[in-house]
């Protein structure tokens, strides 16, 4: 149990407080220099905040995710031939080495298109980019992951073209659903830090089959990526003094989509096909806000790239909650449904049911809760 005790510990050490770190020192120069840089967020009906505020948190939440890959691959290149480094180890990391360093060209080409994804939502975030521009860059760089490095769905589907259509529109619709759930202090990085690490406690939990070892390179990559959100909420606790951007929202979604395509959800003992449906229980609320957002600017006729105030957090602020209560209510059934993905994954059928419909109960909840609002906007 020492062992174990040690190895987590080593894990977190390694994972979380560096990038938690480097995001959250780097974002005090980018809120000084938010004017010089053009990363500025006026005032404007579709959000929440009352003044002006920066827009450059991306950068640091980048910073934060590269830069301790960086130190990690410096790092694992030479402990793979430094006896002393690796006797000041945990006895159950030194193995994996070797494993770690030959997956360091896959982590850098993901990495590669979350910088491109980056300087794109930057840059829409100083001058704005067309929407049309801005999707075909986020389709391209889905396409280059899933047609050029494999990472597919795992969707028991047997039909390869299908299978890779999905994959890229999942990945797309990730990066877009935490781009339009960035709407109120705190929400999208929260949310993203819950999924993040909801789901690398799923990748520690459930073997690969390929090696009965729990997934600890894909579990490596979430835990990073919420110990930059981490960092990065240090400044988006309300009241807020930076933003996430395009720039972070793009990057958020799309490592987390690429993180769920790079994982195995089955396990190594008794088959769970139903455990491929965990991604999409813990994703459960960006998805529900992202369909319902689109699905109200498609009913009045609106544009569906000019932001609003049709947001769930929105219209739970409608309904009579506070900003934070809002904010906090969301956490709460992201939480939920995260949990209920963990569950997934370790069950049979029958109980997969079960935690299924809980998921189901805890949106419908919410969809009833919703309609009290919509019935006196009738009135």
């Amino acid at each position: 149990m020492s062992d174990l005790s040690q190895w987590i510990g080593w894990l977190l050490a390694v994972t979380v407080v560096p990038p938690m770190v480097i995001c959250a020192l780097s974002l005090y120069p980018v809120r000084w220099f938010a004017v010089r840089l053009g990363l500025l967020a006026p005032m404007s009906g579709h959000s929440t905040h009352t003044r002006a505020t920066p827009l450059g948190g991306g950068i640091g939440i980048w910073l934060g995710i590269v830069g301790t890959f960086a130190i990690g691959t410096v790092a694992v290149f030479f402990a793979r031939h430094a006896p002393e480094w690796q006797s000041r180890m945990p006895s159950a990391m030194v193995p994996l080495l070797d494993g770690v360093w030959s997956k360091a060209g896959n982590l850098w080409c993901v990495l590669a298109g979350g910088t491109v994804l980056t300087v794109l939502g930057v840059t829409d975030d100083r001058r704005g980019v067309n929407e049309y521009l801005r999707l075909a860059i986020e389709f391209a760089v889905a396409a280059f992951v899933v047609y050029g490095m494999g990472f597919g769905l795992t969707a028991f589907i047997g039909v390869a073209w299908l299978t890779n259509l999905m994959s890229v529109i999942w990945i797309v619709g990730l990066i877009n659903s935490f781009n339009m759930l960035d709407n109120m202090d705190g929400l999208s990085g929260g949310v993203a830090a819950i999924i993040a690490g909801t789901m690398a406690t799923v990748m520690l939990m459930t073997p690969d089959p390929g090696t009965a070892q729990p997934q600890f390179f894909v579990a490596a990559l979430l835990l990073v990526v919420f110990g930059s959100l981490l960092g990065f909420l240090w400044h988006n606790r309300p009241p807020a003094k930076i933003f996430m951007g395009d720039g972070g929202s793009y990057l958020i979604g799309y490592l987390v989509a690429v993180a769920m395509l790079m994982a195995t959800f089955a396990g190594d003992g008794e088959p769970r096909p139903h455990a491929v449906f965990a991604p999409l229980c813990v994703m459960a609320v960006p998805l529900y806000d992202m369909i319902t957002v689109l699905g109200i600017r498609i009913r009045e006729g609106r544009s569906l790239f000019v932001g609003d105030r049709s947001h769930f957090s929105h219209r739970l602020v409608d309904l009579g909650l506070s900003r934070t209560q809002a904010v906090l209510t969301i956490y709460l059934v992201t939480a939920t449904c995260g949990l209920a993905a963990i569950v997934l994954t370790q069950v049979p059928v029958t109980q997969a049911v079960m935690v299924l419909g809980i998921v189901v109960c805890m949106l419908l909840l919410v969809v009833i809760l919703e309609s009290t609002g919509w019935r006196k906007d009738e009135e």
